[in-house]
């Protein structure tokens, strides 16, 4: 990757998180904290690794992608609006009457989303499912699943891992966002989840651990994942919640409060900066 190319990639997740900020502002209500920790993962995702297409957002060969975390929905919607699947001038409208940008994802309500979400811990089986139908219906398409650390304490996340190693779903790539803060506090003191790729590893899946915020390395482990054989792959992505705003970095409150007007205008300008 050149130094011309991170710079792009960098600067997309930069407009990511702002999106975040300026959705999450206006609807007074969101999720911030783990929208803005995975802005590089969404923004290689979408920039780089998948096939999509904003002019035919149902093309049948395209790449999938499930957020199963879908309360992190204003990070999607603002990694839409900057690949070009929708005016960005929408994203303040979010969680507003009539706007397409619910408060958790839905398919039918805005083009480029593959899938609703928003109860914790279905997203996996989907990803399955997905998965499963491109190869029964010969397709090469690759399905993507984002999964937090808290939601991966649910059990049908485990069924699904399962699953997955079952059937050899070689085109199924899982990234769990490992930030070790969920909405009550520090994830290993409520629930604690590690070792988690050790986890994942016995359940027969290729496991990559990542630094969720390098995009060189996600570049490099995507690249693996698209290249591994026989069993499905999971990036567990080491991140910081509330990732680019010095407030929000690392704090539970920050899981599902919105910024006021101060708060979003020192947030903005961190990123611009």
């Amino acid at each position: 990757m050149t130094n011309a190319e991170k710079l792009t990639l960098a600067k997309h997740a930069c407009h990511i998180r702002m999106g975040v900020i300026e959705g999450t502002h206006s609807a007074k209500c969101g999720h911030p904290g783990g929208s803005l920790d995975i802005a590089e993962v969404l923004s290689y995702l979408y920039f780089v690794d998948m096939n999509v297409d904003p002019k035919a957002p149902k093309k049948p060969d395209r790449d999938r992608l499930v957020l199963s975390k879908g309360h992190a929905a204003p990070v999607l919607y603002s990694a839409l609006a900057r690949r070009g699947f929708f005016d960005p001038a929408l994203l303040p409208t979010l969680r507003q009457l009539d706007s397409p940008l619910q408060g958790h994802p839905h398919r039918e309500k805005l083009p480029g989303l593959d899938c609703s979400s928003g109860s914790l811990g279905q997203g996996l089986s989907v990803a399955n499912g997905l998965a499963l139908a491109a190869r029964r219906t010969g397709r090469s398409y690759r399905t993507y699943c984002l999964l937090g650390d808290g939601e991966v304490q649910e059990g049908q996340i485990w069924e699904a891992a399962m699953t997955a190693a079952q059937f050899s779903l070689d085109n199924v790539c899982a990234v769990v966002d490992d930030n070790g803060v969920q909405l009550d506090g520090p994830t290993k003191d409520i629930m604690d989840v590690e070792p988690l790729g050790a986890k994942f590893a016995a359940f027969g899946w290729e496991v990559l651990d990542v630094d969720g915020h390098s995009l060189v390395a996600l570049r490099d482990a995507f690249r693996i994942a698209a290249a591994t054989q026989g069993r499905p792959t999971v990036l567990i992505a080491h991140t910081v919640k509330g990732k680019g705003v010095s407030f929000m970095e690392g704090q539970a409150a920050w899981h599902g409060k919105a910024p006021n007007a101060e708060q979003r205008d020192q947030a903005l300008k961190e990123l611009e900066g």
